[in-house]
């Protein structure tokens, strides 16, 4: 525990934010402007973009494909780093159709997905995921648990094709799962190779696990192949209150909500198993009860039923300063998500809870 450097409370406080998790959500003294500043110096670190580029100019260009939607100048490159305005026209490093920027590997069944307890995956023993590692993100996370993707040579680094992603896929193989980093940055490669895999293989669940920040056309076509294919979309909703989610994350969480709702509009279309899932990362001094229970009420307004799992934090990234998170704080994030609605709440890595 410590102080808080503006309202003097005592609280767990990381020396990266000095600020209690109140006054982020009030933005008080302006420190999420100021934690800006600590995001942009993160990224300089691994020649990224310090902030989503703005630019104005007749001779700008908007990318569209995740939802931050750079509006570059001559020569700027985007905040994922994978996209430029080479005179006049949008220049992809990686991420269309013929050069994905990605790890990829068997999982045997079942395995650690964050949907694993209410995915029929679960019951595939003898049957195996293949995990599809986005090397971009649209999000910056200080916490992030898979951080060493952004130390990639973006430019030099070997790219894999939709088709050749798709060849990987054998008789064992039940699902595929695109997360990262994150696949809002690389949607176009991962619709083509959806489209490709379930073209040979109809049995073959798409699945989705992302901060739910891409371009709302590309997220339609991703929840219709997780529709038809008998997969999810998981959203991980970082927090409700947008000051919260730009100090951890260093982008809005508008886009992430409006897309959620816009995935739950489709699940009467089948609502079992869950189209949808949600989960939350519950980060000891910075998400409590009360952002828990705003995020719940929010998921719990378009269906009751959807699944929400709480996830343990460990220190990571920039965040390491922090403790794991507690028995004591999980158990009042589970009730206040259970008393914002929620009928299926769920702690998925209940072993790091100290």
């Amino acid at each position: 525990m410590n102080f808080c450097s503006i309202c003097g409370e005592r609280a767990q406080v990381s020396r990266i934010f000095n600020a209690c998790i109140n006054c982020i959500r009030k933005n008080r003294n302006n420190i999420v402007e100021k934690i800006l500043k600590f995001h942009a110096k993160t990224r300089t670190e691994f020649n990224l973009p310090t902030q989503i580029p703005r630019s104005s100019t007749d001779k700008s260009v908007t990318c569209k494909i995740c939802g931050n939607e750079c509006a570059l100048s001559e020569g700027e490159v985007g905040y994922c780093g994978l996209r430029m305005n080479l005179e006049g026209k949008l220049f992809h490093f990686a991420g269309t159709s013929s050069d994905g920027l990605l790890d990829w590997y068997f999982d045997p069944l079942p395995t650690n997905c964050v949907a694993s307890w209410i995915c029929d995956g679960s019951k595939q023993y003898g049957k195996k995921n293949l995990a599809v590692f986005y090397r971009s993100c649209s999000f910056n996370c200080l916490f992030c648990q898979n951080w060493h993707f952004r130390e990639t040579n973006i430019r030099k680094s070997r790219k894999i094709s939709s088709e050749k992603l798709a060849d990987v896929v054998d008789d064992e193989t039940f699902c595929v799962c695109y997360f990262g980093g994150d696949p809002s940055t690389q949607m176009v490669h991962a619709i083509n190779a959806s489209k490709m895999i379930l073209k040979r293989r109809k049995d073959v669940r798409i699945c989705w696990e992302t901060n739910g920040n891409m371009n709302r056309k590309f997220l339609e076509v991703a929840v219709k192949l997780s529709l038809e294919s008998g997969g999810c979309i998981k959203f991980d909703i970082k927090a409700h209150n947008e000051n919260l989610n730009v100090a951890l994350c260093g982008v809005s969480n508008r886009r992430t909500l409006e897309n959620f709702e816009f995935a739950c509009r489709f699940i009467g279309q089948r609502p079992e198993p869950p189209l949808v899932v949600a989960s939350t990362l519950v980060i000891p001094g910075y998400i409590d009860a009360e952002e828990v229970y705003q995020i719940a009420k929010f998921i719990s307004q378009f269906d009751k039923n959807i699944p929400y799992s709480l996830l343990a934090f460990y220190p990571q990234f920039y965040l390491c300063d922090l403790p794991v998170t507690s028995k004591r704080l999980m158990k009042e994030c589970v009730d206040a998500a259970i008393s914002a609605g929620l009928k299926r709440v769920h702690i998925g890595n209940a072993h790091l809870l100290i």
